[in-house]
């Protein structure tokens, strides 16, 4: 379904007006304050900063109790968005951001773990797309990106991919980061820098990922200023946290104890009490509460037990302490920014991707990947949360995720969460500052703002004109449209409409009025069909009373605008019955196909190594040269959410399993000090209930056996396979706290090859041939 052209808004570039050096003072005039030049003559750096799964509350000017000071700093020199939207998950949104299109005419309909052949879902940025790096770099700028990228179909992340959808070639001239969609903070399962994987087999005992990531990005600038001192710069830095695993460090999270034994009403009636007094809310707006608030999927804080009370503040204390931990990054930011002299003529955009998110559960987990990315009906009794001391939460030893509550603070004042159309999923902070701006500019913003808004803004404010074409073809017409004019006019008007959807979840704002469908219609009742709900978010702006009943008239005429905006936006097919992620291309096929892998290189990376593992049996076979002092880590594939490995320790082979978190281990008795070959063979194979049954062979004889296990399924092992040492995160911590990544010595791993077996009937995954499938179409 091609997109159709000239659809959305215009997104024209409006005239510029050269200063001809400094600042204009402020006026009340529709001519801009800002200085419009080319990059040559001083134009401003740019830094556009996005933290993942941020909620609208969770900072200081926005009613947070969770300190952010160098973030109210950025607020006091600019301007708080309060009606700021964005797509409901993070790929979508990151690729709007970039590109000005609306989140499924960039490609983006879903975060990038899908490829069903459509458009509107193929999870990499159209070629004539131009990024707002591209338009940027052809301006004359730097161009620098460190964090989470997300913005390459999964199938291709590996190190024999087509790199075209990578950082480097879309625009950035550096990159360090995470290419996936998160990471572990404490040990990240895969780092690349510009185009190559960071061969990196252990991390010291202090690493931290937002630290590293704040070192790579002051290195980018610093290497710039040493060789050009005028060249501006654009940096996007894109942060893993808040996403799960949520991880902070130990000192941070210390200085959140006890903020939270209040609990989650307390501190959200906080919340909502200081956004009133800030004006973040107007004064007519309630807190849903109820099943409205999600009342029936969070347990009533005064009713837990001791225990449970100390255990769901824990995972909010490190919750705020990974939000200090990035506004800390903006104080080590801007602080080498005045240093260099160079603050005052910076534009800094902060803004959140999606609301808050509901992925922990009542109770919140410690073992993440059991309960993320799960694409199979799970059995009775399934894995959700392995029990871990409190203290422990957000360590390296534990993928957690905070509860429903406190997702539900996140998003104070709204409804629901990340991944809805209700305003908890959309409905998120922005911030701009530009210390250069007069004074009287600055302040609150109420205008709807869309996240396909920011790139068109930031291109006026530079001075530099969207690129017009890429790679030959003219560009694609942008969805959005510069709000430049609302920095120096609070009267200017904002964005009047925009489409929202999700997995079928729809909605539409057109002027004060916002309708939505919270489920996926079924495929009888047609794109409009299903339950439809109507808000008048000008009296109601937190979606309490829905007023469908009353005005069936106006919800039927939205409806069918969103039907209309839908197919301008390559929106179709909904996913009406949850095939639409079950479809794969078959060019993904070799990827599961037997492999032979080499000992001591960087992991291979996570979903190439799934496609080998990942609801199916499997085989690892192993030729060692053994020796007298043959000892090590002979293949580890995942960490501390899960994972499995064999080793050779004291002269007995070791099988290591660990299930999110819960451990199983077989030793085997003595290998024997003789040299020669050693043949090892590690099955394992599917059981009823998506179990496995591990076993290891010897020269053909059993050695070791962990009769029933839960599959490591979704997501997990989330590390990719290792040869020959256990990389990073550790599947098996007492051991990595004797060997570490207990590289393999004493022999030599002369062959490992990974045998993939026949699929479980639990994976519905459909390959077809795409080219076929749009050749049927078209007949």
């Amino acid at each position: 379904m091609a997109a159709e052209p000239g659809c959305g808004a215009a997104g024209a570039r409006r005239g510029y007006e050269q200063f001809g050096g400094a600042v204009a003072e402020f006026s009340s005039e529709s001519t801009p304050w800002w200085p419009a030049r080319p990059a040559a003559a001083g134009a401003p750096n740019v830094v556009v900063m996005l933290v993942d799964d941020l909620g609208f509350s969770d900072l200081g000017p926005f009613g947070s109790e969770i300190p952010t000071p160098h973030i109210d700093a950025l607020a006091g020199d600019g301007w708080v968005f309060t009606n700021y939207r964005t797509a409901p998950m993070c790929s979508p949104a990151r690729a709007s951001l970039l590109t000005g299109l609306n989140p499924h005419r960039a490609g983006f309909g879903f975060v990038a773990h899908i490829d069903p052949g459509y458009p509107g879902y193929s999870c990499e940025m159209p070629e004539d797309a131009p990024t707002l790096a591209e338009s940027l770099r052809a301006g004359g700028y730097a161009t620098f990106m460190v964090g989470k990228w997300h913005l390459t179909v999964e199938s291709r992340l590996h190190d024999g991919a087509d790199r075209s959808s990578w950082p480097l070639q879309r625009g950035f001239d550096r990159y360090f980061g995470s290419m996936d969609g998160f990471t572990s903070l404490h040990h990240p399962h895969r780092l690349v820098r510009d185009n190559s994987v960071v061969d990196r087999a252990e991390f010291p005992e202090d690493y931290f990922l937002t630290d590293e990531l704040v070192d790579e990005a002051l290195g980018m600038i610093d290497g710039l200023r040493a060789n050009d001192a005028d060249k501006p710069f654009f940096l996007y830095f894109a942060h893993t946290s808040v996403h799960g695993p949520i991880q902070a460090k130990p000192a941070d999270i210390a200085r959140h104890r006890g903020r939270y034994e209040a609990g989650w009403n307390a501190l959200r009636e906080a919340r909502f009490a200081r956004q009133r007094e800030l004006g973040i809310v107007p004064a007519h707006a309630e807190l849903p509460e109820d099943a409205l608030a999600d009342g029936d999927r969070i347990p009533r804080w005064e009713e837990l037990d001791a225990g449970e009370r100390q255990l769901f503040a824990r995972h909010m204390e490190v919750y705020a302490a990974a939000v200090d931990e990035v506004d800390q990054s903006v104080g080590r930011l801007t602080a080498r920014l005045a240093e260099l002299g160079e603050l005052e003529n910076t534009i800094i955009v902060l803004a959140s991707d999606n609301g808050g998110t509901a992925e922990g559960g009542p109770s919140g987990t410690r073992s993440y990947f059991a309960q993320f990315g799960q694409s199979v009906p799970l059995p009775d009794g399934w894995v959700r949360d392995v029990p871990r001391a409190p203290e422990e939460i957000g360590g390296p030893r534990v993928f957690g995720q905070y509860p429903t509550g406190w997702a539900r603070v996140s998003n104070t004042p709204f409804r629901s969460f990340k991944a809805s159309t209700y305003e908890g999923g959309v409905h998120a902070p922005l911030v701009v500052s530009w210390p250069a701006a007069p004074a009287a500019a600055r302040g609150l913003r109420e205008q709807f703002v869309f996240v396909s808004d920011l790139a068109p803004t930031i291109l006026e404010l530079a001075g530099v004109p969207p690129l017009a074409e890429r790679h030959g073809r003219p560009a694609l017409e942008p969805d959005g449209r510069s709000v430049a004019a609302l920095l120096g006019d609070p009267a200017a008007p904002g964005r009047t409409s925009q489409y929202f959807e999700c997995t079928g979840r729809r909605a539409i704002v057109e002027g004060d009025w916002k309708a939505l469908s919270p489920l996926a219609p079924r495929r009888s009742e047609g794109a409009t069909g299903g339950a439809w709900e109507l808000y008048d978010l000008a009296a109601d702006p937190t979606e309490t009373r829905d007023l469908a009943a009353e005005e069936p008239e106006r919800l039927a005429g939205l409806a069918e605008r969103w039907r209309t905006e839908a197919w301008r936006n390559t929106v179709f097919p909904l996913d009406d019955d949850g095939s639409l992620f079950e479809l794969r291309p078959a060019s993904e096929a070799p990827l599961s196909e037997p492999v032979d892998l080499a000992p001591y290189r960087p992991p291979l990376e996570r979903f190439r190594a799934a496609r080998l593992t990942v609801l199916r049996s499997f085989a690892v076979e192993i030729t060692i040269a053994w020796g007298p002092e043959a000892a090590g880590v002979l293949v580890a594939h995942g960490d501390q959410g899960g994972g499995y490995l064999v080793a050779v320790e004291d002269g007995r082979p070791v099988l290591a399993y660990n299930a999110y978190g819960d451990m199983h281990r077989a030793i085997g008795a003595p290998i024997g000090p003789g040299t020669g070959t050693r043949e090892l063979v590690l099955r394992v194979d599917e059981l009823p209930e998506l179990r496995w049954r591990l076993r290891l062979e010897i020269d053909g004889a059993p050695a070791a056996e962990i009769p029933s296990v839960p599959m490591l399924l979704g997501m997990a092992p989330f590390t990719g396979i290792s040869v020959g040492y256990d990389y990073g995160g550790p599947v098996d911590w007492e051991l990595s706290q004797r060997r570490g990544a207990f590289r393999f010595s004493g022999g030599a791993i002369e062959r490992l090859r990974y045998v993939p077996g026949a699929r479980s009937t639990h994976d519905r995954t459909q390959l077809r041939r795409i080219d076929e499938a749009v050749a049927a179409l078209a007949d």
